[in-house]
């Protein structure tokens, strides 16, 4: 089945309206009509398995190119629309691309590049054609490519990752499973559409005749409370960054009630156990999800259930609905209770490989199952817990340290708001720690080296010891929201 057809197989007559905002709204019905319309014209245009790339904010515009786009057969590559030339370049040059939608606010940037722009006007003017074809697509090969998500690797090069429709349905079908998503269910979304995280949220509540509401300015926190109590929202999805913001940088977040707010759900990133605390015991009866996903997994790999989290506090859970995961050692056999090994996936929603990358595709999936890079332990209940990524560990005189550790222990310190650790060279030691402490512009003052490290030394061993810290004011995360090092 097309996944088009899937999201909409029992929506697409909806009068209801799927996007909800001050600004623009459109109903279930009259966004299938129109997708229908413009997948029929792509068609038309350039035939079908032609890769198009979307470039926009989140936006209507943005959400029909996308559907259009796996309606028709092709393939779509969703691309952060203030993308640096260099990085475009590369993917450019990876991919075969001749088309592209590109919203009214960043046509200008892209007037003078090799592909044909579509963009409002072209969607506009496919609109008012009277002729629709609603054709579902029975014989469709549910394992042909939908998306490729570009990534950036551990060397800064972009990779994309092949996503096929067969991927979205079935991680679709299990994210609805176990966050208990209907009709009645509406999303505050500032996570973009161009990132994995994102586009699950626009896939889930699609199917299930849900509503989101679009604000693309996390920046202004008090928009986004509002959003949630004008539109009563039920959810809200954010990386470790918006909940750390929320927590640590909002003064009104705390204090302020949210009476439609059912559950919110966190990925993207581990988010330090102090601030989950810290968010459950503010509002104990807002759900929190613990999830753990990769854009190879086309968004989700594990959740821990709410009424687990303060036993199993700092761990990501199990498998999802249809998706089996080991932690293994380095001779390929489980690991024990409280051993560390590397995580490996296995469902429907694992990624077809990556583009033109035999090599890295040949590393991450072996015999069926994905290689997640994931170092974490298991304990006697089956529940996960990650340590560290293998290219983030620290040896510091020989001894494998991770930085999570570290982190989790600077964090808790009163006034923190977010912290990173690396390494730097040392002559005797080969690598030692650097902090990166991030706090609010008004505390600098209150916050010196020696302070961070007296509570370093009183939680942590010697070889964990930052050799040097340093304080900044502004958290670095780029345009998903997550952070960077």
């Amino acid at each position: 089945m097309n996944v088009f057809d899937y999201l909409f197989q029992e929506s697409f007559i909806l009068e209801k309206n799927f996007v909800l905002g001050s600004h623009h709204t459109i109903a279930f019905k009259t966004l299938h009509e129109v997708c229908n319309k413009l997948a029929e014209k792509l068609k038309e245009l350039i035939g079908e398995d032609n890769q198009i790339l979307i470039l926009s904010e989140n936006s209507i515009f943005q959400i029909t190119a996308y559907l259009a786009i796996l309606k028709s057969g092709n393939i779509c590559i969703p691309l952060n629309p203030a993308i640096e030339n260099e990085n475009l370049n590369q993917i450019l040059d990876k991919t075969n691309v001749s088309h592209a939608f590109i919203s009214r606010r960043y046509k200008g940037k892209y007037e003078n590049s090799s592909f044909i722009i579509l963009d409002e006007e072209f969607i506009s003017s496919v609109e008012t054609n009277n002729s629709i074809s609603d054709a579902k697509s029975n014989n469709f090969d549910e394992t042909r490519l939908a998306e490729i998500i570009f990534t950036s690797g551990s060397t800064g090069e972009q990779k994309g990752v092949l996503i096929s429709h067969k991927n979205i349905i079935a991680n679709t079908q299990s994210i609805i499973e176990y966050l208990q998503l209907s009709s009645t269910d509406t999303m505050e979304v500032v996570l973009p559409f161009y990132y994995c995280y994102g586009l699950s949220l626009l896939h889930t509540h699609l199917k299930v005749g849900g509503s989101i509401v679009m604000n693309n300015n996390f920046i202004f926190i008090g928009s986004v409370l509002n959003d949630i109590n004008k539109y009563e929202c039920t959810g809200f999805a954010g990386v470790p960054s918006h909940y750390q913001i929320l927590l640590r940088k909002t003064r009104d977040f705390k204090t302020t009630k949210f009476p439609s707010l059912r559950y919110v759900t966190q990925a993207g990133g581990k988010l330090h156990v102090t601030f989950i605390r810290e968010f459950i015991e503010t509002f104990p009866d807002i759900k929190f999800y613990v999830m753990y996903g990769q854009t190879e997994a086309t968004a989700r790999l594990s959740y821990l259930p709410p009424e687990k989290l303060i036993e199993k506090t700092g761990s990501i859970g199990k498998g999802i609905p249809g998706v089996t995961l080991r932690v293994i050692n380095d001779k390929g056999e489980t690991v024990k209770p409280n051993e560390t090994g590397e995580i490996i996936a296995k469902g429907d929603n694992i990624m077809q490989g990556y583009l033109n990358d035999p090599e890295d595709t040949a590393k991450a999936l072996k015999n069926g199952w994905l290689y997640t890079g994931d170092l974490a332990l298991i304990d006697e209940d089956g529940y996960i817990f990650i340590q560290s990524r293998k290219k983030e560990i620290i040896k510091v005189g020989g001894v494998r340290i991770s930085p999570q550790e570290i982190e989790e222990v600077i964090v808790t310190y009163p006034g923190v708001i977010g912290c990173t650790i690396e390494s730097i060279a040392d002559e005797l030691l080969g690598e030692a720690i650097k902090a990166t402490v991030f706090i609010n512009e008004d505390d600098k003052d209150a916050f010196t080296e020696d302070i961070i490290k007296k509570h370093c030394a009183s939680k942590l061993s010697i070889n964990k010891l930052p050799k040097v810290i340093i304080f900044e004011s502004r958290l670095p995360f780029n345009a998903s929201g997550k952070k960077v090092k």
